[in-house]
This record gives C-alpha cells, structure tokens and sequence, in this order.
C-alpha cells in the first residue's frame, strides 16, 4: 500500500481455462501472478472454481478432480513464495464427507484462509446444491452469537483458517472475500463483513451472460459498494468455460464507494486482467461519518494477520486511476437530468423562501458576470413557475470605476431580453463622496477603494429592497466562500443566497448549459459571451483599451484548480500532500506542480483565514455534495490555526 496516499492496487483476473485440466489452469493462473507482481499489484483474485473450471458438473464428485485441484493449489501458493502479491483463487474442497465451492487465500508461498460459499444457486441454470454443500454449516449457532464449527482444516502444510467468517488484516487496510451468489443474496455476507471491519471485498464469481444481466450486476456492484463503503473487486468465469447450455462472458469490475473505477472488456479469447487502486483514506472518511457504520457487537468473525512480503521497487502512485478536473460536473451522458436537478433545487428553495416571506419583489445586482447571470436566470425561472410576472424581479446594474462596456451592455441587454424591471444606479459618485468623506485618496487603489464600492452596491440592493417590499438574492458562490473572495458586509451579504452551493466550476457550466438548451438565439448569444467573460469583480478602473483589468483567476489562481482542492479536501479531508497530487494527475498537461502547490497553498490559506465570513453566511440551498454553511456542512471555529494545515 502507497502509505502517503493511502491506495492499495488490486486486480481482478480472467486466465485462460481448460474445464477439468487443473493444471492447465494453473500455470495459467501463474503467468497472471507474474504480469500483476510486475505491476506492483498487492492483492489479485481469480474467478470461482477457476482451478478446475466452474462447468464440470458431476466431475465434482470424482476423486481424482478434487485431488488434481488440490495438487494444482499447492503449485500456485508455492509460486507465491516470496513475492509480494496476495492471490484468490477458487477452487472445491472435500472437508468430511462435504464438497464446499471455496476462495483459497495465499501469500508467500502459505494458504492463510479458506472461505466457503455461503448462498448456492438452485435455479433452472446452475444446480450447485447438487454438488456443494453451503458454507452456513460450518457455522454453529449459540447463545453468544456464532462460533465456527469447523476452525480449521488440514491441508499439505498443516492446519488452515476455514469458514465464511475470516477478516485479512494486512497493516494497512482489511479485506473480505465473498462468492458470487453471495452478493445476489437479501443480505449479502460483504455487508456484514464490512461492518466488521473490511474495507474491501472480493468476489471470485461464476456469473454467467443473459441479456440485460451485465448491466443489472454492474449496477449492483457499484450499489454494494456504496452502501457499505468499500471497495469491490468482482471477477468471473470467462469463455473457457463449457458453452453446452451457458456462455460466461469474463466480466470484471473494480468498484469504489458507488463509483465503477474499472471495468474490463467481456469475451476475451484470452488471459485478461483489469488493475487500479482503491483509495481506504476516502473510505474510512465515509464509514467515520456515517454514524450508522457501527460494528454488531455479536457478530462472530476471525481476524487473520497477513504479513505479505514488501515489494522491494513498491510504487508511489495510483498510476491506474483517473481523476476528473471537474468534480462537480456531470459525468458524460448525465448532463440534463444533472442540470435540470440543479435548477429544480434553486427554484424549489427560492420560491418557498419567496411565498414564505410574502415579499413582492425580488432585487438582484446584475452585473453581466457568471454569477449574477445565473442567479437571474433562477429568479425568472421561479417566478415562471410560480406564475409571477417577470417584472416582479429587479434586476440593478450599477456601474462602477471598473465596470466595462462588455459587461455593462450584456447586463442590460440580458435583463430586456428576459423581461425584468431594469434599475440602472451609478455608483460613481456616491463612491466618490464616500472614499473623499473617509479621507482616502482616489488615485490609492487599495482594498478600501475597492470594498467600498461593493458595500454600497450593497447598500442600494438593500434599500431598494426596503422601498419595493423585495428579498435581495445574493449572488456569491461556493467557490467564493470556500476563499473568502467576498466583501465582508458588501456581497458577501443578502437576504437569501442562491448561489452559494454552486462551485464556479458549475455555474459557468449551468450558463452555459441554459443557452444552448433553454433559450432562444437572442439570449444565447449573451449567455454564451457572458460564459467567455474573464471572471472580474470590476473593482478596479479598466485598461486603456476599456477592457476588463481586474481578473479574479490572475490574483487567487484557477478557479478550476480551487474546485478540485474544496472538493477533495471538504468531502474527504485529504491532505495537502494527497490533493495536489491527484491534481498533478488530473491536470497533468494544464499546470506544473509548482503552480499545482503554490494555489493549494493559497486554497488551504485563505480557507482557514476566512472562516469568520461563512460563520454568518445568509441562508442559501445545498446543492452539491459539499456545502459551507455555518448551520450545516462546515461548523468550524473562525480563529483557528492554518499552519498545521499548511505542513503536509
């Protein structure tokens, strides 16, 4: 395990099979031990009953099948001695007079665990009661819970751990095995093996292909894994197998938490492997904060100390995983019902806030930037579906020292093209008078200068509200608070907050998305040129050509790179170290690592420093997985210490 970033590379592995030529199967079995050793992977599971081929029917019960299938066993585990790698592999065992379908658990040339199948198929295609005997009997029932009935068995070393209820321990992270139908079961074993503590489960299955039924195992893969908070390496029997009455098409998949990380190609004529890292540090974030993830205190299961030799290269990176510069944005294919759960959120909380306050009006200072273009097109929604008329918006543009005609033209153009009640207030002079009142000179473009424009802009929005009985929507988002970058009393205040569990990730991207899918051409063109505007607070006077001087992204970094720190570090709390690593993946043809460092730097320095304006945040929705508010999401003192963040 990469200790610093907390992965464990695993794999899941389809070998080629002869039914019933064990060991065929097994040198197999050892040229894939080979190919995942040199990829550094540190655990592999192989498909159920892959030593002897899961077709064999009635050859179960001949004693020279189940003697090759041992004698094949014994080759692998010898193979494993001294590399680094844990393996999985399916095989029957004959324990007393019952047949057990088990996953042999092996490193270092030992076998440390045997699990048996609990939940065998009885169904019109696979008849394994008829061979194999459940592994619930080797459970005995008591008063105290369970207790194993049968301990341990013997095999060609000596005695070994048996039973559906082992737990691996390596020093890092702990591991489950289950069997196919275990997991298609009402109450799979991986849920109570996870509740015990495992944070990753492996399935050595032998599903076979109808239609419709890879998509349904897929999606209930990607559910197990959410609902327990694990990861899960699911493999299965391939092509090899007897296509007499059943074709089995060698799916593999490797789950996380409710995200599929990899998936392999189906019916491969060959030896296929799928390989990528589960991340514990993000499972054990999940499992800490549900407070429902509680181990059952009567639950009766083995721990078993693995101790697999350390690879002497390792790897120091989840070279297999991928990571999406855009956390918060819609996955391929997702984009309208992302978008339009999106809107519904904002127009269902915004016209309950409105109703609930009787208020006429809605004020908003339209500025013709992303954010306040966003919250106009929320606002006339809701009044939409309220059946309001959209002149009971108004919509207040207020030139600045820095307002350029760019924005000034798309804000006023924007607001006719939607039918709103237009102000346009001039800040200019009052500006002015206040800066001259204050004794502050107006060649001295500090943060005075600058924050006293916004403050009344603020003013105005909230007396006008006053003067036409009116709510003022603030228009600041997630990605703003999460920094800071707000005037404290000036936009950083309103009387309900909109925007403020949209990243800036998002609302450029929900702009951009209402222009091309919810207005006409008119409009479009604004929205789309409002999307392509830098993002400035136009604070400061424009250059001499007019155009904007003032850009947000030059002074405080990328907003794209400050969503993807807020979104690792809040939902997950991973380090500095960690986050600017998967950035440096994530954006590997975008930013250098020193550019990477020096914004989460600045990410982790304003965060903490900031606090004090989010802990009197106005009340605004949630709306993605992460949110600031004071009252729910982020209950953080505002004068605690940054520099222990800022070590790692």
């Amino acid at each position: 395990m990469n200790t610093n970033l907390g992965y464990v590379r695993v794999a899941a592995a389809v070998p080629t099979l002869r039914v019933a030529d064990c060991a065929f199967n097994a040198q197999e079995i050892k040229k894939q031990i080979a190919e995942a050793v040199e990829e550094g992977v540190e655990v592999i599971c192989f498909p159920e009953l892959s030593m002897t081929g899961y077709t064999c029917g009635d050859l179960f019960f001949t004693q020279l099948l189940q003697e090759n299938a041992l004698a094949a066993l014994e080759d692998v585990c010898n193979y494993t001695r001294e590399k680094p790698i844990i393996v999985m592999v399916g095989a029957p065992l004959k324990v007393d007079n019952n047949l057990f379908n088990c996953a042999f658990v092996m490193t270092d040339g030992e076998v440390i665990g045997v699990v048996p199948k609990i939940n065998l198929p009885n169904t019109a295609e696979f008849y394994e009661k008829r061979w194999f005997t459940s592994g619930r009997a080797t459970i005995e029932r008591s008063g105290d819970g369970s207790r194993p009935r049968i301990p341990t068995i013997e095999l060609w070393a000596g005695p070994v751990p048996f039973g559906p209820d082992l737990l691996f321990n390596t020093r890092d992270y702990c591991f489950g095995v289950e069997l196919c139908e275990d997991l298609w079961s009402p109450l799979p074993p991986s849920t109570q093996i996870a509740i015990q503590g495992a944070e990753i489960i492996f399935n050595l299955s032998s599903s076979n292909c109808v239609l419709g039924k890879h998509a349904y195992r897929r999606e209930m893969i990607k559910q197990q894994s959410a609902r327990v908070h694990c990861g899960y390496v699911y493999t299965s029997s391939g092509v090899g197998e007897s296509s007499t009455d059943l074709v089995f098409s060698g799916s593999t998949y490797i789950a996380e938490n409710g995200d599929m990380l990899a998936e392999g190609e189906r019916f491969q004529r060959q030896s296929s492997m799928i390989i990528t890292e589960i991340d514990i540090e993000r499972l054990r974030t999940d499992r800490q904060r549900n407070t429902n993830f509680t181990k059952d205190q009567h639950g009766h299961f083995r721990k078993i100390t693995v101790a697999p030799i350390e690879s002497e290269n390792g790897y120091s990176e989840p070279a297999h995983r991928k990571f999406s510069p855009t956390p918060f944005l819609p996955a391929k294919g997702d984009e309208d019902s992302y978008c339009t759960d999106v809107f519904s959120i904002q127009t269902s909380a915004l016209a309950h806030r409105w109703e609930h306050t009787k208020a006429d009006t809605l004020v908003l200072g339209i500025s013709g930037g992303l954010d306040s273009t966003l919250a106009l097109l929320v606002c006339v929604m809701t009044a939409d579906m309220l059946g309001y008329d959209r002149t009971r918006i108004l919509g207040v543009t207020m030139p600045g020292f820095g307002t350029s005609d760019r924005t000034y033209n798309n804000a006023i153009t924007l607001m006719e093209q939607l039918g709103i009640s237009i102000h346009e207030i001039p800040i200019r002079e009052m500006a002015t008078q206040h800066l001259h009142d204050i004794n502050h000179d107006l060649e001295v473009h500090d943060t005075t200068y600058e924050n006293a424009q916004a403050r009344i802009r603020t003013l105005v929005l909230m007396d006008l509200a006053n003067q036409y009985n009116g709510l003022v929507i603030g228009t600041g988002d997630l990605s703003e608070l999460a920094l800071g970058w707000a005037t404290y009393c000036g936009d950083h205040m309103s009387m309900y907050g909109i925007n403020a569990g949209i990243p800036k990730t998002l609302v450029r991207y929900l702009v951009r998305y209402a222009a091309t899918n919810l207005f006409s051409d008119d409009t479009r063109s604004i929205l789309l040129d409002v999307v392509d505007t830098p993002v400035s607070p136009e604070l400061l006077p424009a250059d001499e050509n007019g155009e904007i001087a003032q850009k947000t992204e030059e002074q405080v970094g990328p907003y794209e790179l400050h969503d993807f720190f807020a979104f690792y570090f809040l939902r997950y709390g991973f380090s500095i170290q960690k986050t600017a690593y998967m950035a440096s993946l994530a954006f590997e043809d975008q930013y250098s690592e020193e550019e990477i460092n020096k914004w989460i730097q600045l990410f982790i320095r304003r965060f903490f420093s900031q606090q004090f304006k989010r802990s009197c945040l106005p009340d605004g929705p949630k709306v993605v997985s992460v949110g600031l508010s004071p009252r729910g999401d982020l209950r953080m003192p505002s004068d605690i210490c940054a520099f222990g963040n800022l070590k790692k």
